[in-house]
């Protein structure tokens, strides 16, 4: 993540690097894990008067619209780990990581990758792109300035406005899985847009279908929309047993803690609840959900 954006804010004339970045939103090394809104907040509170947007449900042509307009797009798409980073035995390897577009070419149906784990310059071919975004519910971001606004506004059309955009993901969403109800990913992307719009009781049912079809091992370190089902849904057995695998497969995950921790006080075990808001704050310092939940109980940080 502060790979891929030092990598676009430069395009911008911005003169730092990813440490610059990770400094405040990743901190702690062994966090395996930044979300669009952390790099979201980055830059409107640290890179002057650049602005940065993101949406989901992206679509080929929205890339190529962007970028044919001057404006590189960032995707979360998911690659395969190499062999010698395994973390336990058959481990599946899968994991998420971010890709800076800077240019595509219909002719070869292929997009121009700068991929901060396999190389720059790297050529990705449409279907091939497209399948691997899709666990991501084709998120995608975009950093302009103040001034382009109302282009970028233009570029994106209904999407531009957050909840058509939600509801459009959505329907691709539901679409995905009529044509393939085997498709697990599609279904954990209609929970992760009916989280949007608090819709628990649907969110969790789509989640339980993508949990049933098999998801990912990893796939907990990347999104969280089950957790908040699971908590909003009062499902607390199953967001304790949920967060006690995803820590297993990914201990250093701040947003894992909390919601371990809101099952623990859910189930009464206030002491158990503060200690793992504060071990969310030792990966990350200043994690304000960590420091509402240890608020709520009276608790210090």
């Amino acid at each position: 993540g502060p790979a891929a954006l030092s990598m676009m804010l430069h395009m911008f004339g911005w003169s730092g690097d990813q440490k610059t970045i990770s400094d405040v939103i990743k901190p702690v090394n062994g966090d395996r894990n930044v979300n669009p809104e952390e790099m979201a907040y980055w830059v409107l509170n640290y890179a002057g008067w650049l602005r940065l947007e993101y949406r989901v449900g992206g679509e080929l042509e929205t890339l190529k619209r962007l970028i044919a307009a001057g404006y590189p797009v960032i995707i979360e798409a998911t690659t395969s780990l190499n062999p010698d980073d395994t973390g336990w035995p058959d481990d599946d390897l899968w994991a998420a990581h971010y890709l800076l577009l800077t240019g595509y070419d219909d002719a070869t149906q292929i997009f121009i990758a700068q991929d901060t784990y396999r190389g720059p310059d790297k050529s990705i071919p449409y279907e091939q792109l497209e399948s691997e975004w899709k666990p991501f519910n084709y998120l995608y971001l975009v950093v302009y300035l103040p001034e382009q606004e109302t282009e970028i506004q233009a570029l994106l059309g209904s999407n531009w406005d957050r909840d058509v955009n939600r509801q459009n993901a959505l329907a691709i969403a539901e679409a995905a899985t009529v044509k393939d109800p085997n498709d697990a990913f599609a279904w954990f992307n209609v929970g992760s847009n009916h989280v949007y719009f608090d819709r628990w009781n649907e969110a969790n049912a789509a989640y339980d279908k993508a949990r049933e079809l098999d998801l990912p091992q990893r796939m907990f370190r990347y999104q969280f929309g089950p957790f908040l089902a699971n908590f909003h849904g009062h499902r607390t057995e199953d967001l304790l047993a949920l967060t006690d695998y995803a820590l297993q497969r990914t201990e250093m995950s701040e947003e894992t803690w909390l919601w371990h921790g809101w099952a623990l006080y859910r189930q009464g075990d206030t002491n158990g609840a503060v200690e793992d808001w504060r071990k969310a704050l030792s990966i990350r310092p200043g994690y304000e959900d960590a420091l509402y939940a240890l608020n709520f109980v009276g608790a210090t940080p």
